[in-house]
């Protein structure tokens, strides 16, 4: 039986991989999912949470950001996400664009990893501006297309091919999913691989 190529080294890959990627949730609290209208927002909560389990699943690191919890403007993150991420800090701001707080700038940094895959609401500002300054100093960035979501389909749809024409890579949960489980040998993942993709996914 042949097995993963030895030669191919995971934190240098160029494809993502447990070893050289690291997940941004940014933003995922009631009054934002709430105002989603470019999907059916029952099946964006499903997405990222699907998302999350797929970090975890790979143990990959995830940074996990609010905006206005300590001010008493919003509520935490959505709990079906925080359940998931249940050991997982968060880092509340007051900036719209989170690369601007120190805190989350700080920790995306210390995860060492140049792959950053993100997901944010709203797609037309918290996933925008983030991936662009992130963009600019040299981090590649993977947003989740289809566990994103924006206040109108064409906001949404702008902000997707704006970022891309800067350079960033789109990318689905389930593409995301085999391109980190990539080898059936590495047998330990496969039934969480299977569970995400199949049972959660609904397939």
């Amino acid at each position: 039986m042949s097995s993963i190529s030895p030669i191919r080294d995971p934190k240098n890959d160029h494809l993502l991989s447990p070893e050289n990627a690291a997940l941004i949730i940014i933003d995922y609290q009631p009054i934002q999912v709430s105002s989603i209208k470019s999907m059916d927002q029952t099946h964006l909560v499903e997405q990222i949470v699907r998302l999350a389990k797929t970090a975890k699943l790979y143990n990959i690191p995830v940074i996990l950001s609010t905006v206005n919890v300590q001010t008493g403007r919003n509520k935490d993150t959505i709990a079906p996400l925080k359940e998931v991420l249940a050991d997982t800090v968060s880092y509340d701001r007051t900036s719209i664009n989170a690369w601007e707080d120190k805190e989350f700038y700080e920790a995306v940094k210390a995860t060492g990893r140049k792959k950053l895959i993100m997901a944010a609401l709203w797609t037309e500002a918290c996933l925008t501006f983030p991936t662009l300054d992130a963009l600019k100093e040299g981090f590649e960035v993977f947003p989740v297309a289809d566990a994103v979501g924006g206040t109108s389909a064409e906001a949404h749809n702008i902000a997707l091919r704006r970022i891309e024409q800067a350079g960033a890579q789109l990318i689905s949960v389930n593409q995301l999913l085999c391109e980190l489980q990539r080898d059936w040998n590495r047998e330990e993942t496969v039934p969480g691989f299977f569970q995400v993709l199949f049972k959660d996914g609904k397939i």
